[in-house]
């Protein structure tokens, strides 16, 4: 059976598990980057993206949601799309123009394109330590 889907990296054999917490700010009067570092350092693997993990908004973004829940470990999205100075924001803070973004331990890991390419080549799992 060819896996026409390039949104489905998994196949349908993987059975990911929900790994997910959709998050939302508790202050939204602080600085930008002060509420991006708060969104950031409320999980260790946190994931900007569009929509949730129960909803991904782009394939891209359910893309990543299947790697993560695949990989088994527990993490914390924000939905982009439900605040637009956050949107914006991040990919200054970042330097980083697309979503989704990935961070571990306050740190950018990539988009979707590059986690793909460390999920195939086993990296993935290495620095998220599942």
């Amino acid at each position: 059976m060819s896996n026409d889907n390039p949104f489905n990296i998994l196949g349908s054999d993987k059975v990911p598990q929900e790994g997910a917490t959709a998050v939302s700010e508790e202050n939204t009067s602080n600085d930008l980057n002060e509420r991006i570092k708060a969104l950031i350092g409320s999980s260790d693997i946190f994931l900007f993206m569009k929509g949730n993990a129960a909803m991904p908004q782009c394939g891209f973004s359910a893309n990543t949601i299947a790697i993560l829940d695949a990989l088994n470990v527990k993490y914390n999205t924000f939905d982009i799309l439900s605040d637009m100075d956050i949107r914006q924001g991040v990919k200054e803070f970042s330097n980083w123009p697309t979503y989704p973004q990935l961070y571990y331990k306050g740190q950018l890991v990539g988009g979707n394109d590059i986690i793909t390419e460390m999920y195939h080549s086993g990296d993935l799992a290495q620095v998220l330590g599942a």
